[in-house]
């Protein structure tokens, strides 16, 4: 592949990939059983977990029931052999793999948001375990008093004043909002550019091969560690709740600087 496209290309496949599920979701709007209507949402009205900007609620649903589909034909199935071929100690570590990864992501977006000394204990633990830890297959950072701080672009965004804007269900990745979502694709650029500088396969037979089988155990992965199933969680308006509680926790977890926060008291 020409040295001139392979930067973007991840980031085509990535988009003709939701676009294409976004159709397929957008023609199926019955894939499952109306939720129990046990109350009316009206009887809710002055509860905060209607407030959530949601102009895009009927293409939401469709994401939402999409995702569950997605989810129960094909995601859990491939987690459910990996748990099951995969000794528990190879999955920690290759969970520890893979989280060291991400402290690329956390140290950008806590020098972004101006956290020096968080930047400076996430830079320590990408060092730590990517030494001692092996290639980040153990964490001894973290005994060492490191605590990992997860940050991203969507809460860069936040911590500096911007609202979520409407919430919106993406294919395959579930909740999230238009600054998170444009959050994401910030983030998916910087660590794709820092990859394909490195180019660690670059001389290697079936590198792309390789590139994508690393990508498919990563997003494997992040599913095994995410306990959510969708419709199980037996409460009768479960879209609501799902919307509500994603849309609160990100407002808290952005957070905003102290002498903002004074100023605006």
């Amino acid at each position: 592949m020409p040295a001139n496209i392979r930067p973007v290309f991840p980031a085509v496949v990535l988009l003709s990939l939701i676009l294409s599920l976004a159709g397929c979701a957008g023609t199926n709007t019955n894939l499952l059983p109306e939720e129990p209507a046990m109350h009316s949402v009206s009887e809710f009205k002055d509860q905060s977990i209607v407030v959530v900007e949601d102009p895009w609620e009927g293409f939401n649903r469709s994401m939402y029931k999409f995702n569950y589909n997605f989810d129960k034909y094909l995601f859990i199935p491939v987690v459910n052999g990996y748990e099951f071929i995969t000794p528990t100690f190879v999955q920690g570590r290759i969970s520890n793999f893979f989280s060291n990864i991400g402290e690329v992501r956390n140290l950008s977006n806590s020098l972004f948001q101006l956290k020096i000394g968080e930047s400076l204990t996430t830079l320590g633990r990408f060092v730590t375990n990517s030494t001692i830890g092996l290639a980040g297959f153990f964490d001894p950072a973290t005994g060492f008093g490191l605590e990992r701080r997860n940050e991203d672009f969507g809460k860069t965004l936040g911590y500096w004043g911007a609202g979520s804007g409407p919430y919106l269900v993406l294919p395959i990745f579930g909740p999230s909002s238009v600054r998170d979502t444009g959050g994401m694709v910030v983030d998916s650029a910087i660590r794709y550019g820092i990859y394909y500088a490195i180019d660690p396969f670059g001389n290697v037979n079936d590198g792309g091969a390789i590139t994508a089988g690393i990508t498919t155990l990563e997003a494997v992965d992040k599913r095994h560690q995410d306990s959510f199933r969708y419709y199980e969680s037996g409460y009768p308006f479960e879209y609501y709740m799902v919307r509500f509680i994603y849309h609160e926790k990100r407002e808290l977890e952005s957070g905003k600087p102290k002498d903002r926060l004074k100023t605006e008291d």
